[in-house]
């Protein structure tokens, strides 16, 4: 245990700096091409980005924020399709390639999951 809190605790200025890191990461990957190109985000693939381990940078974003990298990394990719949904000139089935998914189906379960409705249900709110 004092180990895991040396690790993690005594190091906070530089788990929000990894933290800052992982956030501009993801925001570059949705606004450039790399989700048409290499699909969804992984762990994996934020880790190797930022040269940490996968499971080192696994614990570090779940101890500084709660939630899984997975989990973090989806909340960011639901942000990002609640503000396309609203582009009422692109179906929904584009905005699920523009954000990686091969089929509009996994990015339809995903978004039924994380939001409770599902994307035409969010776009017709508003």
């Amino acid at each position: 245990m004092r180990f895991y809190d040396r690790q993690f605790i005594t190091r906070t200025h530089i788990n929000k700096d990894i933290l800052v890191r992982f956030e501009n990461l993801l925001n570059d990957y949705f606004k450039s091409d790399k989700a048409q190109t290499l699909g969804l985000p992984s762990v994996t693939y934020c880790a190797d980005q930022l040269y940490l381990s996968a499971n080192y940078f696994g614990d570090l974003i779940k101890k500084e924020t709660g939630n899984t990298a997975l989990e973090y990394i989806q909340l960011k990719l639901i942000n990002e399709a609640k503000e396309r949904i609203f582009d009422n000139s692109k179906s929904i089935n584009v905005i699920a390639g523009e954000l990686g998914f091969k089929y509009q189906q996994h990015f339809t379960r995903l978004f039924k999951q994380k939001t409770g409705m599902t994307p035409n249900e969010y776009r017709s709110l508003n």
